[in-house]
């Protein structure tokens, strides 16, 4: 709390602003200099505080992020912005005008929610946390529209706000929490809080089970440039509709409840699913549209004898179709002078690097192999994007 009262001074904003391209190797130096005119505490806040902005540019983008203020968890567990704002227009396009933004971290979804012109009543049980989130919608302008509120969540009477979003922490002292009644505070907990407003948004972790989400809710999951991010559990939209969404667009692929795509063999292409679209069981919906099946029962690979572009897909050429066998390998990669190989895994044992250490690829070209199983039995698939 010190640090940050420091940094919100006059002298503190003056010393963000020359520290803010600070190189880390050059910290020390920039450190001994700055402590000749200042303070040393506020220096190390300074210099501190500039670290977090800058590894929190990948998420808010430089220049918000060259504008807020940071804790070291705050970066780690915020909400990507492109993923924030996604949420923030699905809220505003369903008429809400207000919303009470539960365990609201440094602000970030709040700052999104604001941002499509929604109220924010944004709730953090932790000091810190809260005077972040407060000075966070001071920056960025948002002030008007962000009321911050240090309380427990569990505490706050949400009546009165078209929707509630509750993101719980899923960190612990030992590093991510799996079982959803151990989110702080517990799925339950939100699904209970969900259920009393007339919307509501619940941000849980991507591999939740499919069976702990309610049969009113609507479950979304999101992916941002290839990575998955995050789900969503809608209250007030489509209960029981289950959609991927690739962001930047977005693409939203739904749910037809079409069954399990059928085992055939290795066709001329390979399609790898987003990782959204997997957690979604969505998989079906992307054979269904590609015309093709599985490699394997158990394994999210689809293949293909024609090429249709799908956005829920990575496309590839294949070329080869082997057992798995190193030294084989080896042998066909010497031949077509490959060193650039990119390897992909599923059903498989084997590690890409232990795999590049063994064939030693070489040469000006390029390839990409599959280790995987067809029908069951291990197998290498090479080929290239499409």
């Amino acid at each position: 709390m010190n640090d940050l009262a420091l940094l919100l001074t006059p002298e503190g904003r003056a010393l963000l602003d020359e520290v803010r391209d600070t190189d880390p190797a050059r910290e020390l130096a920039v450190a001994t200099r700055l402590r000749r005119e200042h303070p040393a505490e506020l220096v190390s806040a300074a210099l501190g505080q500039a670290r977090l902005r800058q590894r929190a540019a990948v998420k808010f983008g430089a220049e918000d992020a060259g504008r807020m203020f940071f804790t070291p968890n705050g970066v780690e567990q915020s909400t990507r912005a492109s993923v924030a704002a996604y949420r923030a227009r699905r809220l505003a396009d369903s008429g809400v005008t207000s919303v009470a933004d539960l365990c609201c971290g440094i602000g970030g979804d709040a700052i999104a929610l604001a941002r499509a012109g929604i109220r924010v009543l944004a709730v953090d049980r932790d000091p810190l946390t809260a005077a972040a989130a407060r000075a966070n919608a001071g920056a960025l302008g948002l002030a008007d529209l962000i009321e911050v509120r240090e309380a427990d969540v569990m505490q706050v009477d949400t009546a009165g706000y078209d929707a509630v979003f509750v993101d719980p922490a899923r960190r612990g002292g030992r590093g991510r929490i799996f079982d959803p009644e151990a989110y702080s505070p517990p799925l339950s907990w939100a699904v209970s809080a969900a259920r009393r407003a007339p919307h509501a948004a619940l941000k849980v972790a991507p591999g939740i089970p499919h069976e702990a989400v309610p049969e009113e809710a609507e479950a979304e999951w999101i992916s941002d440039g290839g990575d998955v991010k995050e789900a969503v559990l809608w209250f007030g939209t489509e209960p029981g509709a289950v959609r991927a969404t690739l962001l930047p667009g977005p693409r939203t692929l739904l749910s037809r409840g079409l069954p399990d795509p059928g085992v055939r063999p290795p066709g001329r292409y390979l399609y790898e699913p987003d990782g959204a679209v997997i957690r979604a069981h969505l998989v079906a919906e992307v054979a269904d549209r590609v015309g093709g099946g599985l490699l394997d029962a158990t394994i999210a690979y689809v293949t293909a004898d024609t090429l249709r572009p799908t956005p829920y897909a990575t496309a590839y050429e294949i070329t080869d179709h082997l057992p798995f066998n190193v030294k084989r390998l080896k042998a066909l990669l010497r031949e077509r002078e490959v060193g650039t190989l990119t390897v992909k895994k599923r059903g498989s044992a084997v590690e890409p690097e232990e795999l590049r250490r063994k064939v030693k690829p070489q040469g000006p070209h390029a390839a990409t192999v599959f280790l995987t199983r067809v029908a069951g039995a291990p197998a290498m698939l090479i080929g290239h994007p499409a």
